[in-house]
């Protein structure tokens, strides 16, 4: 979808996650997987500072003024191999069920493997248990290729 498709809501700003916005994203979350029970507070504002903390470690959102309608964890790792050259992962990929269809969860993607690329990363990898051919199209048309187990996109030379 062309990135025009974004700009349906007039506030979207696509960021990285703040302190502030953690009431939002654990909202947002429970649109990931519907069964995962609700964090208690203090689990959930611990983990969100050790991920805050987290050298490498990003999320970005597409917020619609102050609500979370679409994120991307990006998690950067040092690497020995590749002229030391770091490597990506992205998980938690996740739009709220109300704003699917409008081009966020990749317009999220494509600023997540941006940041990855300006850390010299040489790859990002991204898996799914999902099935669902769509699903699989729309990972493709991010730039994934299916040529291992799982997906993945080199940093072009």
């Amino acid at each position: 979808m062309p990135d025009t498709a974004v700009k349906d809501a007039a506030n979207l700003v696509i960021r990285p996650i703040a302190r502030a916005d953690l009431p939002g994203l654990l909202a947002l979350y429970q649109h990931l997987n519907t069964e995962d029970p609700v964090l208690e507070q203090q689990l959930a504002e611990s983990r969100f500072a050790e991920i805050l903390a987290h050298p490498g470690m990003t999320i970005f959102a597409a917020l619609d003024g102050k609500l979370a309608v679409s994120s991307v964890t990006l998690i950067i790792i040092p690497n020995l191999t590749r002229g030391g050259a770091p490597y990506a992962l992205i998980e938690n990929v996740v739009t709220h069920a109300d704003y699917r269809q409008r081009g966020l969860a990749g317009a999220v993607i494509r600023r997540a493997i941006e940041s990855a690329w300006e850390k010299g990363c040489y790859k990002v990898m991204l898996l799914t248990g999902s099935k669902d051919p769509a699903t699989l199209r729309f990972y493709a048309n991010c730039g994934f290729t299916q040529d291992k187990t799982g997906f993945q996109v080199r940093r072009p030379a």
